[in-house]
């Protein structure tokens, strides 16, 4: 019997120990996380519960004309100039430009049966995609000679990508991540604000290992974790979209980056400005809807 209760009385010893282990363990993790630097610059808060999605609010920085018969699709700032992909059947062009005067320097029309969508620059060229014809164009980033096309099995509506993927959206809540070689989709990664699926996931670009993503019809942004898939946070540009009036169509769509001077600039279809952005590093927590639409892509 003493035997026994020696035994108990070791075994409850032990018990409490591992739980006063994982108390510690939990209480520096917490520490650590508190001491952590955020994942991206973007903001200092993303973490909290995935059901409260944060919603940030921005202020404009600066305006920066663009041309308002532009009817963006993709938008990417890289090495000191603006490139765009325009849509509609007859009017879709690549092009690049200076953001400061909205002067275009280059300028290639897509034939008339394509409607421009989406695009990146990767290892010096440059990715555009259509919206129904499933095919995309690539094109040496300095000239904007075609140098080739790649094809694709779903609708063709954002594009980015990260150190070694193509990353597409076409209107779910899905993005493919392709490999810029082969084109053959890696793996498929689904968006879900909470437990709400996001979708139409629009014009897209990678920030400091997050995807940002235009909603369609929204006037908010997705801030995207690319591994879980999970929205860290929605950006709300609602004090951007009613600076003008616009048209039902033309709607918040276009997201770049200076990487160098750490600008965030936004824009939309037929919009006269460009614009840049900070972000409000204090969000609202409050449950934010998951957007839908039932408006036909134009």
């Amino acid at each position: 019997m003493n035997q026994k209760r020696i035994a108990g009385t070791l075994q409850c010893a032990r018990l409490a120990l591992s739980m006063l282990v994982a108390l510690c363990g939990a209480e520096r993790a917490t520490t650590q996380g508190q001491n952590a630097e955020p994942a991206s610059p973007l903001d200092a808060k993303t973490a909290g519960n995935p059901q409260a999605v944060p919603v940030l609010g921005v202020e404009v920085m600066k305006s920066y004309p663009h041309d308002p018969h532009a009817f963006t699709q993709g938008l990417e700032y890289h090495d000191g100039y603006l490139y765009e992909s325009t849509g509609r059947s007859g009017q879709s062009s690549l092009r690049r430009s200076i953001l400061e005067t909205g002067k275009i320097l280059k300028r290639v029309s897509l034939p008339p049966q394509y409607f421009g969508e989406g695009l990146t620059i990767f290892h010096g060229k440059i990715y555009q995609l259509t919206w129904l014809s499933k095919i995309g164009f690539i094109y040496d980033v300095r000239t904007f000679r075609q140098v080739g096309e790649f094809h694709y099995e779903s609708e063709g509506w954002g594009l980015t990508h990260d150190e070694t993927s193509l990353i597409l959206s076409d209107g779910s809540n899905k993005l493919q991540f392709i490999d810029p070689v082969s084109f053959g989709i890696t793996r498929t990664l689904e968006v879900y604000a909470g437990n709400e699926a996001v979708t139409n996931l629009n014009e897209l670009e990678y920030i400091n290992g997050e995807i940002l993503a235009n909603i369609w019809h929204s006037s908010r942004i997705a801030r995207i974790e690319p591994r879980s898939g999970h929205v860290l946070a929605w950006i709300d540009l609602s004090s951007v979209v009613t600076r003008a009036k616009h048209e039902p169509e033309e709607v918040l769509n276009g997201i770049a980056y200076d990487t160098k001077r750490r600008r965030l600039l936004v824009t939309g279809k037929d919009w006269a400005e460009i614009l840049e952005i900070k972000i409000d590093a204090n969000p609202n927590q409050r449950l934010a809807p998951v957007v839908s639409s039932n408006h036909v892509k134009k």
